[in-house]
């Protein structure tokens, strides 16, 4: 049993069309039966299952999602991308993080960023999940500050030649294709975009981090020492990727926020199945003590409230319609929200939720990542500051 249904209703902001809900139960009754059973392992052995991976493509069909029909995608809305990261997320959303990581950052973001000849490259590949995408932005000394980077890349001949080092890249060692983000003057307040492949002479990985949580993704570093890159990689034009970036940040911070909605979603759950089936004290069921009941019912009203936040924004996105103050409001109130949720629901397990037989330890430790990736929420925080401030000035 769930918190929540999927009946549809005259008016249905979680699933406005049939197309919506039927994605829904599709995704849910594929993750609740996949997901579920090795989440536990891969999460253990830091390993990425690859396998299963590959049958979100071949199987259950949800790359290329936000492309185009006629492009080989779906045709469907950043409020569809929504919906599949909340019913992944209840039960791995270390494996989900790698799939926003291709879905999102690579395919979504390459798609709108991309010339024809660069889609018939190499959209297929990654549609189909032959090919696994990434993105490299994040720097060892460049995080929030992302023009603070020091990947640099020269154009020699036909060929952009490109040196640096980037952190923290989800699906790194994994990955066969990622879009890049460079300087071409490492004074400039400029960034230039590519699309590069792991093949290409002068790409390495680097160290695999050893993390908290999402263990079941992984992190690494990617190196490149003189990774020479054909001239018709470069993504738009020189010097123009901030656009790019600012305009697939959006639908990242919704998607990294809906995974926060679904670890929330999975801890209520547990939290109600535990206080009101099994677990008794005193002659009575856990869910009949007060302090108990603040606790579940805290946690589901705030599930609820984010919720609603985030499909609002999702619902109004598009590629040509930026909303930087509600994606931001968005994966700020709903990142915090799982954090606390999933603190809950381990104090309401108690020794059982500090201990690995229920999931909620892990839930706790893999929320605690969506504050950090998609922009810190201190940088929420000073983006819906500056958002207001423009708002109130004009």
């Amino acid at each position: 049993m769930s918190i929540v249904t999927t009946k549809k209703s005259s008016f249905d902001l979680f699933n406005p069309t049939e197309d919506h809900l039927a994605l829904r139960q599709s995704v849910a009754s594929f993750a609740e039966r996949e997901l579920d059973d090795q989440a536990k392992e891969n999460d253990e052995t830091e390993t990425f299952n690859e396998m299963l991976f590959k049958r979100l493509g071949s199987e259950l069909g949800i790359f290329g999602i936000t492309v185009p029909e006629e492009e080989g995608g779906h045709g469907l809305d950043p409020l569809a991308s929504v919906i599949i990261h909340e019913e992944m997320s209840r039960f791995d959303p270390g494996f989900t993080l790698s799939y926003l990581a291709h879905e999102v950052l690579f395919v979504n973001n390459f798609f709108y960023s991309s010339s024809p000849s660069q889609r018939s490259r190499y959209l297929s590949k990654v549609i189909t999940g032959e090919w696994i995408g990434g993105m490299g932005m994040t720097e060892p000394g460049a995080g929030t500050d992302v023009l603070g980077m020091a990947t640099h890349a020269v154009k020699k001949g036909d060929r952009y030649i490109i040196n640096g080092v980037k952190q923290y890249i989800t699906n790194g060692s994994v990955g066969q294709v990622f879009v890049l983000y460079t300087k071409l003057d490492k004074n400039a307040k400029k960034m230039t975009s590519f699309v590069i492949e792991s093949s290409y002479k002068g790409f390495s990985v680097g160290k695999k981090e050893e993390k908290m949580g999402m263990r079941s993704s992984p992190t690494t570093q990617l190196v490149f020492e003189d990774m020479e890159v054909p001239e018709e990689n470069l993504l738009g034009e020189e010097n123009g990727a901030i656009t790019h970036m600012m305009r697939n940040l959006e639908i990242e911070r919704v998607t990294l926020a809906a995974q926060s909605l679904g670890i929330a979603r999975r801890c209520v759950d547990i939290m109600c199945d535990y206080t009101v089936r099994h677990r008794e004290a005193f002659g009575k069921k856990l869910m009949e003590f007060g302090q108990i009941q603040r606790l579940v019912a805290e946690s589901y009203a705030d599930y609820q409230a984010a919720r609603a936040l985030v499909y609002q924004v999702a619902s109004e996105l598009g590629p040509d319609v930026r909303n930087s103050l509600g994606a931001a409001s968005a994966k700020l109130v709903a990142t915090q929200m799982a954090e606390r949720v999933s603190r809950n629901a381990i104090q309401v397990l108690g020794g059982y939720g500090y201990c690995r037989e229920y999931p909620v330890e892990r839930l706790h430790r893999d929320a605690i990542l969506l504050s950090i990736g998609g922009g810190t929420n201190e940088a929420m925080q000073k983006n819906i500051a500056s958002d207001l401030k423009k708002l109130w000035s004009e």
